[in-house]
């Protein structure tokens, strides 16, 4: 029934997504005409680019059919279809990267995809390059998952009872997570993770020492340049 489709969405991990392509792709190619810009467009949900539009990009130029690499930006610590919810994606942003083809069928492919999810009520469309999309979402979705799985760890989480609030629980979402998804996420988009962990550390060992040497205005120092970049982020994000 796939030549029946108008989108076709890819909701599992990379490796799988990947082995679905290779295994449909000449009846994804049966059911496409390239002539006429006709037959289902293939999209994806996982959380890495690189891997996954690489293949698919090289898959769907040797059989003839159309595949979009996306990354909806929504959801929560919890998985499986027993968490899911109808307005889950409404207000969200959706991370779209196109193939390397002519200008006019990749503006034609984002406007077809734009269109077809237009139900799910997405509050941004952002195009960019698997690359890069893999670089910026090391920082915004992999490194918190890191910071917030190893926090925990500490022994004093065990007598945390009583002693916390907001700061713990906001710290503490995405503890909760699904090891065997991230950790091939993680692996797949090793590089850049790795990068931004090992800056982490460096801005964290600057804070220990201040505390370590009881330098007072080295930490006040350190906090306010914090404070001002989380402020000028701010800004920055309702202009």
């Amino acid at each position: 029934t796939l030549g029946e489709c108008d989108i076709i969405v890819l909701a599992c991990y990379p490796e799988a997504c990947i082995e679905w392509l290779e295994a449909h792709a000449q009846a994804l190619a049966d059911a496409t005409d390239t002539e006429a810009i006709m037959g289902p467009v293939v999209i994806d949900t996982v959380g890495v680019k690189g891997i996954v539009c690489e293949r698919a990009f090289e898959l769907a130029r040797e059989h003839g059919f159309y595949f979009v690499g996306a990354h909806p930006m929504a959801g929560t610590q919890y998985s499986g279809y027993a968490h899911s919810r109808a307005d889950l994606f409404q207000g969200a942003p959706l991370v779209l990267v196109p193939p390397a083809v002519d200008d006019a069928l990749k503006l034609e492919l984002l406007g077809q995809v734009r269109e077809m999810v237009r139900p799910l009520g997405f509050g941004k469309f952002s195009v960019t390059s698997a690359a890069e999309h893999d670089r910026v979402i090391a920082f915004t979705s992999q490194l918190a998952h890191v910071v917030s799985n190893a926090y925990v760890k500490s022994p004093t989480a065990q007598v945390h009872h009583g002693f916390s609030a907001g700061s713990y629980r906001d710290l503490t979402r995405v503890a909760h997570l699904n090891p065997q998804m991230w950790s091939e996420l993680m692996i797949d988009d090793a590089d850049a993770l790795a990068f931004e962990i090992d800056h982490l550390i460096e801005s964290l060992g600057a804070y220990s020492r201040a505390l370590k040497d009881r330098d007072q205005r080295y930490l006040e120092n350190l906090l306010a340049e914090g404070d001002r970049i989380k402020r000028a982020l701010d800004d920055e994000a309702s202009h």
